[in-house]
């Protein structure tokens, strides 16, 4: 299995000080390796969290390894449309433009719970970050070379995208179904949002990547193996087959700071099956190369959010 260590790395990491970064759930896992990372490397970072008061926490830990990070943080709950746009228009005052913005909260609930008739996973890890990354892409353009990454999962593969039924009326709810489902759903967007930047001849890029099976605390609220792998009684049993935090996060680093990327790629660990390994170009599963349902997808993302991105 290749490791981190024989590839792309943190190392990697070009110096960012100039440059702003906004990252969702960065108050840990991979979001929060994600944020200490390019403030280790100079970025000025936004922590987009749902809790403040755990915000504050990982600023703090990020302080100690970048004492001299430019941070902020803001309250985002993706579940809420009301959170969403609060936090958009906080972040829109607070900066002029913005160089990334890296869409990498989410969630899988165990039991159906709806919102305004929607399932809550499809909500929290679909509609927010469409509607955030919507209500921001003015500041993002505004960046010499803006980027947006979608962070997505290796179950994409497993995904049925059913946008006539959101609220699992016609089959029986399981928390990785509608898991999967998000996150093909989070691909298909990324790839039509290149395609609208790219046919609009602007010159940010949207681009994904996924972290593979890491221990996080993602996983340990999660079920089946990855919360076992991830609990603490185990994770040195399991430390072979999932990656650390911070090595989860570094497809998502690369996919956002490496000057070599290109709009629409996706990237994932190199090792076996996607679970752990060094970040490279990877193909996405051909469901999530459907232009049509991608169109589909915006279209009802715009419909159920209300927000449109006009000058796309």
């Amino acid at each position: 299995m290749t490791g981190a260590s024989s590839g792309w790395s943190s190392a990697d990491i070009p110096d960012q000080r100039g440059r702003t970064a906004v990252v969702t759930g960065a108050n840990s896992g991979i979001g929060f390796e994600t944020a200490r990372m390019l403030a280790e490397h100079g970025a000025r970072v936004v922590l987009a969290c749902r809790s403040l008061e755990k915000a504050a926490v990982a600023r703090d830990a990020i302080r100690a390894t970048a004492p001299e990070a430019e941070l902020s943080l803001v309250r985002l709950d993706l579940a809420s449309a009301e959170s969403v746009r609060e936090a958009a228009a906080t972040v829109g005052a607070e900066l002029d433009r913005i160089d990334l913005l890296i869409n990498n909260a989410g969630a899988a609930f165990g039991r159906l719970t709806l919102i305004d008739g929607i399932d809550r996973t499809f909500v929290t890890n679909v509609l927010g970050p469409f509607a955030f990354t919507g209500l921001l892409l003015p500041r993002v353009l505004a960046a010499s070379a803006g980027r947006v990454v979608t962070v997505s999962s290796g179950s994409h593969e497993a995904g049925r995208l059913d946008l006539d039924d959101l609220a699992y009326t016609r089959g029986r709810y399981g928390r990785w179904r509608a898991y999967a489902r998000s996150k093909l759903a989070n691909l298909l967007f990324a790839f039509e949002l290149q395609r609208r930047l790219a046919a609009a001849g602007e010159r940010a890029i949207a681009v994904a990547a996924h972290p593979g099976a890491a221990a996080t605390d993602f996983g340990r609220n999660s079920g089946g193996f990855t919360r076992i792998a991830s609990a603490p009684p185990l994770r040195w049993l399991a430390a072979p087959l999932v990656a650390t935090a911070a090595a989860g996060a570094l497809p998502v680093l690369r996919a956002a700071v490496d000057p070599d990327v290109r709009g629409g790629e996706f990237y994932g660990p190199d090792g076996f099956h996607g679970i752990k390994g060094a970040p490279h170009k990877v193909r996405p599963a051909a469901v999530a190369e459907d232009t049509a349902a991608s169109a589909t997808l915006w279209e009802t993302c715009e419909q159920l959010t209300g927000v449109r991105c006009s000058s796309l």
